[in-house]
């Protein structure tokens, strides 16, 4: 497990999947994006409901994510559209960065109609071309990952995070980039996270990213300190954020936190790092966020069974619950229930992780996948205008 097939694109990152996606730039150009998407077989549609009168940080956070969607490895091309014809090229231009081929289309002056036949005929063109591409042997140290969990219960501490924490040592120590982030549910482990920073201005970074998060929550009435959020991480025997932070932070592996990024920090070059990035812990939030920065494959933890997918990423679904890995066995790719039974170490665990994330990233397609489990959501930082 040194070397998978992938695709080699044109900046040089290396991607597991090779799509043509369509793009919205805002609410407004859902329709014409699904209209391509019919049309065109291998479109693969990315509607989302934001774009309009958002302002300052939030936009650029949008253009962040739509533009480092288009950008990310495992795609091929994009075609972008939208109703203003100068937020169409801003997005596209900044795709066109990397190298691959992109092509912008506005919707005002010729209406959903036109703009579909006009897209469509661009999209058969760059289908045909993306489905030329080959994959080419690579070394594991190419891979960008990101990992996150849950519907979290005890078993997730107990066996499946530990046993993903594993794993991310071992692609850590092969040269890949790991990132995590979920910043309000590191309450109560944040100082343990912080610890593993080794170079204090970073550290820093992170305290204050951390600080501004749980202050907005505060600002509303809310208290995360002795608290749960979510039902389900209760019903599945977990009683503070506390407790689920200690849980959560177990996936992290061992290694020292190299790269701190707040929202619009772009995941800088680099081999053999875990990264943390400021994000919500809304799972496909994160995975979103995680995916515009270069992210082309998700490990995904859980106690009690979260479906969650991502229309460009696949997402490895691991869980070590056994009535969770029987009674919703679509969705789990990875059962490390033999942990909790002590039949396996945490090490094998890792490796039996290990052993299917190879065969994903040379392209058997996960559970999420198959049940085509799409989805895309921005985060949005404040109201609009």
């Amino acid at each position: 497990m040194r070397t998978f097939k992938g695709y080699i694109r044109e900046d040089g990152r290396v991607g597991v999947r090779n799509y043509v996606v369509a793009i919205p730039v805002d609410d407004l150009s859902n329709t014409a994006v699904l209209g391509i998407a019919k049309l065109v077989k291998g479109v693969v549609p990315i509607p989302h409901p934001y774009g309009r009168l958002q302002f300052g940080r939030d936009l650029q956070l949008l253009f962040h994510i739509l533009a480092g969607t288009g950008s990310n490895p495992n795609v091929a091309a994009a075609i972008v559209v939208g109703i203003d014809e100068s937020w169409s090229n801003k997005v596209a231009d900044m795709i066109a960065r990397t190298g691959k081929p992109v092509e912008a289309i506005s919707i005002e002056g010729r209406g959903d109609l036109k703009a579909i036949e006009t897209a469509s005929r661009k999209a058969v063109k760059l289908v045909q071309e993306a489905s030329e591409k080959q994959r080419t042997e690579v070394d594991v140290s190419a891979l960008t990952a990101s990992i996150k969990c849950g519907e979290s219960d005890t078993t997730s501490g107990l066996a499946s995070n530990p046993a993903l924490g594993a794993a991310v040592d071992r692609l850590i120590d092969m040269g890949a980039t790991v990132m995590f982030g979920e910043t309000s549910e590191l309450t109560g482990a944040e100082d343990i996270v912080a610890s593993r920073i080794p170079d204090p201005a970073l550290r820093e970074k992170f305290y204050k990213i951390y600080r501004e998060y749980v202050s907005v929550i505060e600002a509303e009435g809310a208290e995360m300190l002795g608290s749960q959020p979510t039902e389900g991480n209760i019903k599945g025997g977990i009683s503070t954020i506390e407790e689920k932070a200690l849980g959560n932070i177990q996936k992290l592996g061992t290694k020292p936190i190299t790269c701190v990024l707040d929202y619009l920090d772009p995941l800088p070059p680099g081999k053999g790092r875990l990264c943390f990035v400021n994000t919500s812990s809304a799972a496909a939030e994160f995975i979103t966020l995680a995916a515009a920065k270069g992210s082309v494959l998700h490990f995904f933890t859980t106690g009690q069974g979260n479906v969650v997918g991502h229309p460009i990423v696949p997402v490895i679904k691991i869980t070590a619950n056994p009535k969770t890995a029987a009674t919703m066995s679509e969705h789990i790719d990875v059962d490390v229930s033999d942990l909790l039974r002590l039949k396996i170490s945490v090490a094998e665990a890792g490796e039996r992780i290990l052993e299917y994330a190879f065969r994903v990233m040379n392209g058997r397609l996960t559970a999420a996948e198959v049940l085509q489990h799409e989805e895309f959501s921005p985060i949005k930082l404040y109201i609009s205008a």
